[in-house]
């Protein structure tokens, strides 16, 4: 691994933008187009990019391998239901709202690698940055400007895509051996396969009348934010290594509050601050006490 330069950081910076995008994009998308589809255009465009760097790197994609069980496992959990999810969420709530919950997917990820990892065990810091983030989460969802009856269980929705995120990732250590390119690309595969029949069948996407700036959000969700930015993640991972690379937590829920006001005039209110400084702070004081070893 080599030491950051100007380049890695700007690299960063972007892979944050891209992803912290999706969310306002996905709120455009559902203006049109319904959550299944949503989703399963999301995967099918996502495999482009991923197939033609496979391709080109003459990478062995493995989706139907003995272990693809494994693949179609982690496709369903850690993209067909958080893709379905968010979708479904965020009609109803802002998309900057979606960011900073979706943010508490490394507070999450902490209390599930306890149980079933043998070396990420929690610690008193680690339950502090994790109290504190959650903490956050719980102070948002008391803000009465933004949240009511009608949309509070959209938002725990939101939430609970991220727990989905958590588990695909564990999910993922047993197939850990094999290149990125190859599980992404894997995964993307199943996914499409999942999504494909369920949007056919309840959503009959072929009798839309879609927005050009749905579809235009939508084509983006699948080439960008979920294809481009995993290749531009696997660059990082490789140049940088995996703890540079998950700096990327403390600015996706930033971003994604900035872009929510640049582009759909969300408001910002001082509980949105609030939580989104607990839930950054939070992530910092966790990923401090994964420095810690217990023996």
């Amino acid at each position: 691994m080599r030491d950051p330069k100007p380049l890695d950081f700007f690299l960063l910076t972007l892979l944050a933008l891209i992803w912290s995008s999706a969310f306002f994009n996905i709120k455009i998308a559902t203006y049109s187009y319904g959550p299944v589809t949503i989703a399963f255009l999301r995967v099918f465009f996502g495999c482009i990019p991923l197939l033609i760097i496979c391709f080109f790197n003459k990478i062995k994609i493995e989706a139907f391998s003995k272990d693809w069980f494994w693949f179609a496992s982690i496709g369903f959990i850690n993209l067909v239901v958080p893709f379905f999810l968010i979708a479904y969420g965020i009609k109803d709530v802002q998309s900057n709202l979606a960011a900073i919950l979706m943010a508490s997917t490394p507070l999450s990820a902490v209390i599930l690698s306890h149980f079933f990892t043998k070396n990420e065990k929690i610690n008193l810091l680690k339950s502090i940055g994790v109290l504190l983030g959650f903490c956050g989460i719980i102070f948002l969802f008391t803000d009465k400007i933004l949240f009511n009856e009608n949309n509070i269980w959209s938002a725990l929705i939101i939430f609970l895509a991220s727990t989905f995120y958590v588990v695909g990732g564990v999910l993922t250590l047993k197939i850990s051996n094999k290149s990125n390119e190859n599980v992404t690309a894997s995964i993307l595969i199943w996914a499409t396969i999942f999504l494909l029949p369920l949007s056919l069948i309840f959503e009959q996407p072929w009798n839309l009348n879609p927005r050009l700036d749905s579809t235009i959000s939508l084509i983006y969700l699948g080439i960008f934010a979920t294809g481009i930015a995993w290749l531009l993640r696997f660059y990082i991972l490789k140049n940088n290594g995996l703890v540079f690379q998950a700096q990327v937590a403390y600015l996706i829920p930033i971003f994604g509050v900035i872009l929510g006001y640049l582009f759909l005039n969300e408001v910002i209110t001082l509980k949105v601050i609030i939580s989104l400084i607990a839930v950054i702070i939070g992530i910092y004081i966790v990923k401090k006490g994964s420095k810690i070893k217990i023996f």
